[in-house]
């Protein structure tokens, strides 16, 4: 008796299976919203230690978030974010988690 053995290149739905599961995954995006309250200073701190960004990636979401009035700081399922919004928001920052369009 012979024995075939497969690789993962010779079962094309176990990739789309895995795309499909990594979209669904990344299909809520953390929003952090502008205000007139926080310093510059005080959102990077919070991006770096909620978000796990480093300080470069930190200041750029800053001033996306200054001059487009919200940005998408982080991608991901709801249960990762949720906790992350929260910790946000009780830092005394808006932030919501909305939905991305499929």
């Amino acid at each position: 008796m012979t024995h075939r053995i497969f690789s993962s290149a010779a079962k094309p739905w176990e990739k789309e299976e895995t795309e499909l599961m990594t979209e669904l995954a990344s299909s809520y995006s953390l929003i952090v919203w502008n205000d007139e309250v926080n310093t510059f200073e005080w959102v990077i701190e919070t991006l770096v230690h909620i978000c796990g960004h480093t300080t470069e990636q930190a200041e750029q979401c800053a001033m996306l978030i200054h001059t487009q009035g919200k940005y998408a700081v982080k991608k991901g399922d709801y249960d990762t974010l949720k906790p992350m919004r929260d910790a946000i928001t009780d830092r005394g920052i808006g932030a919501t988690i909305e939905e991305n369009a499929g």
